[in-house]
C-alpha cells in the first residue's frame, strides 16, 4: 500500500475561506473574533459531511492563533497552528461522544477544564456527535457549560440537535449547517480533479453531486472510488455505470415518445430499464422527477431551480417547449398516484405500465376537451406557442396573416371585434322528415376546471358531469323574498322551545330589500333575544339559498302598547278597597268583627 490518503482527509479545509457552501456560519465567526464578542459554548447542528467539525477545527485554531491574519484566519505558520497540525496541542481536546457518553467520560472532561492552558489564552473542548450523551452525562456537564472558567471554550457538534436537552441549548449559540447546493460540490469536485490531475467531465461530476445529497464529504467518497475505477478519466457514462443510476437520455425519450403517443416505444424502453436490473420504482421516481423539471424549465422565473449542468439544461428547455403545461400537470398528478398505490400493488411492473399508457394518449384527451385545458375556459391556440416548423406552415396555409406574440395580439384586437364566422366547416341541412321532429336544444354547460384522476375520462363523460353540474347549479335559486321569508320566519318561531322568544318573532316587523333583511321589536330584550339565535340567519339562507342574506335587527319603542288598563294596587288600604269593590260583604265582615284595616 502506498500512501495514499482519501480526498475527504486530504483536501479538507484548514482556512474559513476554503469551507464550502457555509458561508453564513463563516462570516458570522469571523465577526465575533473581529468584535472580540466570543462566546463560550457553541454548537453546531446540521446533516452529516457538511463542515461542522471542520469549522470546529477551524475556529478551535484561530482563537489561540499569534499572528492572525487581516481577515481573522489561522497564520498556519506559528507554534500553535502548528501543534494543531501535527495533533500534539495540549489547548485542544476533541471527544467522540459517540462512543465516550458516559458519566466518567464527561467527569474527565471536567477535570481537564479546571487545568489552564499551559501556553496561549483559551483552552478549547469539541464535543462531536453530542446528543449521544446518555441523561445522566449531560446533567454532569450542565453545571461546567453553564459556568466554565473564563479560558475554556465549548464546541459541540451534532445532527440531530432535537435529542439535546432544552437546558444545553439554551446556554449555547447555535449554528445551523445548510445541505450544500449541487453547484457548490461540483465546482470543489471539479477543483480536486484539476489538482489530482484527473479528466472529469462536467455532467458527470454533477451526477455525482446529486448522489451525494448535499453531503460534501459523501461526494469526495464516492469520487475516490470513481477516479481509481476508471483510470483517471471521469466520464458521464463511467459514472452510470458505476453507481448503477439511469441515464437522463431515458427519460427524455421517454417524453419523446409521449409526445408522439408511440405507446410501444414507451413500454419498450420501460422493459429494456427493467432488463437492465432497475426496479420499477426507480424508474417512476426518476420519470417524477423529470417532468418536475419539464415544468420548472417552462418558466424563465422558475428556470433557476434546474439543478444540473448547463448542457443539460438546454435539452431541457427544448423538450419543455414542445410540452403543455396541462400535459405536465397531469403527467405528475398521475405519478404522483402511481406512487401513492404502488406498494398494494399485487403486480408492481403492471400498475406502472397502467399509468404510462394513460400518460402517452392523455393527450388525446386534452385536446379533445377545451375545459380540460386552461382551467375549464377554452383553448386559445396563441397559449402554446409554436414550433418554427409549425409557423412556417400557417404561413403557408395563411399567407395574409401573421403570427404575432400573445401579448401584441392583445394590442391590435379592439374591444368590440367579433370573431370572424368561418366558412370552411361543412354544414348540414336537415331533410323535410327530419324537420317535422323537435330537436331538444342542448343546456349550455358550465364552464368549470376538470382535472384528470387516475382513470382516463372520454369526451362524453366529461361534458355529462358538466352538465350536471350546471342543471344542480340552475336549481339553486335564490328565494329570497317577503312571502318566503315570512314562512321561513313563522317555521323557526313555531320550532324554537322558547315561548318568549316565539312572543318576540311573533310580534315582530319584518321587511325585505334585496338581500338585506331588516327586523324590528318593540324593546332591547328583544333585540338581545334575537341576536342570541345564531341558527336564525343560517336557516333562513339555507332554506330560501340566499347565502348573501344579512339580518339587521333593531329597536322601534312606538311598537310597545300603552298601557290603559287600571293601575294595580299598591297598599293594604288600596288592596281593602280593591276588595270591597269586588264583594261588598268583605265590608260587613270587617264591620261585624270589628276589624281595621291597616293603612
Amino acid at each position: 500500500m502506498g500512501d495514499f490518503i482519501v480526498s475527504a482527509r486530504k483536501y479538507r479545509p484548514r482556512r474559513f475561506d476554503e469551507v464550502v457552501g457555509q458561508e453564513h456560519v463563516s462570516q458570522t465567526l469571523k465577526n465575533a473574533l473581529k468584535s472580540e464578542q466570543l462566546a463560550h459554548a457553541f454548537l453546531f447542528c446540521g446533516p452529516r459531511g457538511v463542515g461542522k467539525t471542520t469549522c470546529a477545527r477551524i475556529l478551535a485554531k484561530v482563537i489561540n492563533c499569534q499572528n492572525k491574519t487581516a481577515d481573522f484566519e489561522p497564520c498556519g505558520e506559528c507554534s500553535s497552528c502548528t501543534a494543531f497540525q501535527n495533533n500534539a496541542s495540549f489547548n485542544i481536546s476533541e471527544l467522540d461522544a459517540a462512543s465516550n457518553n458516559s458519566v466518567e467520560n464527561i467527569r474527565s472532561l471536567v477535570e481537564q477544564v479546571r487545568i489552564p492552558p499551559q501556553s496561549g489564552k483559551y483552552k478549547v473542548f469539541i464535543i462531536d456527535e453530542v446528543h449521544m450523551l446518555s441523561q445522566s452525562a449531560f446533567n454532569a456537564f450542565l453545571k461546567t457549560l453553564e459556568e466554565p472558567p473564563p479560558y475554556a471554550i465549548f464546541i459541540l457538534a451534532t445532527t440531530e440537535k432535537h435529542k439535546i436537552l432544552p437546558t444545553i441549548l439554551s446556554r449555547c449559540q447555535i449554528y445551523d449547517f445548510k445541505r450544500i447546493s449541487i453547484k457548490d460540490i461540483a465546482d470543489h469536485l471539479s477543483n480536486i480533479a484539476n489538482q489530482e490531475q484527473i479528466e472529469a467531465e462536467n455532467l458527470a461530476l454533477h451526477v455525482i453531486a446529486e448522489k451525494a445529497d448535499g453531503a460534501l464529504r459523501d461526494a469526495l467518497s464516492l469520487f475516490d472510488r470513481l477516479a481509481s475505477g476508471t483510470e483517471g478519466k471521469l466520464t458521464y457514462q463511467a459514472v452510470i455505470k458505476q453507481l448503477n443510476i439511469l441515464d437522463y437520455d431515458i427519460y427524455l425519450q421517454v417524453i419523446d415518445a409521449m409526445l408522439m403517443q408511440d405507446g410501444a416505444l414507451v413500454l419498450n424502453v420501460f422493459d429494456d430499464v427493467v432488463k437492465r436490473g432497475f426496479e420499477p420504482n426507480v424508474f417512476m421516481l426518476g420519470l417524477a422527477e423529470h417532468v418536475r423539471n419539464l415544468l420548472v424549465a417552462k418558466d424563465q422565473k422558475t428556470i433557476h431551480l434546474l439543478e444540473i449542468s448547463d448542457d443539460l439544461k438546454d435539452r431541457y428547455i427544448d423538450q419543455a417547449y414542445l410540452c403543455s403545461k396541462s400535459f405536465l400537470v397531469s403527467a405528475l398528478d398521475l405519478l404522483n398516484q402511481c406512487d401513492v398505490h404502488y406498494k398494494m400493488a399485487a403486480n408492481k411492473r403492471l400498475h406502472l405500465e397502467i399509468h404510462l399508457i394513460k400518460l402517452t394518449y392523455i393527450q388525446k384527451v386534452i385536446k379533445a376537451n377545451p375545459l380540460v385545458e386552461n382551467g375549464g375556459q377554452k383553448k386559445n391556440d396563441l397559449d402554446q406557442i409554436p414550433t418554427k416548423g409549425q409557423q412556417e406552415e400557417r404561413q403557408k396555409e395563411e399567407p395574409e396573416k401573421k403570427i404575432n406574440p400573445p401579448h401584441k395580439q392583445e394590442e391590435e384586437a379592439k374591444p368590440n371585434d367579433l370573431p370572424e364566422e368561418r366558412t370552411d366547416e361543412k354544414t348540414y341541412t336537415p331533410s323535410s322528415e327530419e324537420t317535422d321532429k323537435t330537436v331538444p336544444t342542448p343546456k349550455s354547460p358550465k364552464k368549470k376546471s376538470l382535472i384528470i384522476g387516475p382513470a382516463l375520462k372520454n369526451t362524453e363523460d366529461i361534458v355529462k358531469a358538466v352538465e350536471e353540474e350546471a342543471a344542480e347549479q340552475a336549481e339553486k335559486e335564490n328565494l329570497l323574498n317577503l312571502d318566503n321569508l315570512l314562512q321561513v320566519w313563522q317555521e323557526y318561531a313555531d320550532d324554537t322551545p322558547s315561548p318568549s322568544l316565539k312572543n318576540v318573532m311573533e310580534s315582530a316587523s319584518i321587511t325585505c330589500q334585496d338581500n338585506t333583511v331588516t327586523v324590528l321589536v318593540g324593546t332591547l330584550v328583544g333585540k338581545n333575544m334575537i341576536k342570541q339565535e345564531s341558527d336564525l340567519s343560517s336557516f333562513i339562507r339555507e332554506k330560501l339559498n340566499a347565502d348573501d342574506m344579512s339580518l339587521i335587527v333593531e329597536v322601534d319603542p312606538s311598537m310597545v302598547p300603552e298601557d290603559t288598563g287600571p293601575v294595580k294596587p299598591q297598599t293594604i288600604a288600596q288592596k281593602y278597597d280593591f276588595l270591597v269593590q269586588k264583594n261588598p260583604l268583605v265590608k260587613k265582615l270587617v264591620e261585624e268583627f270589628k276589624l281595621k284595616p291597616e293603612e
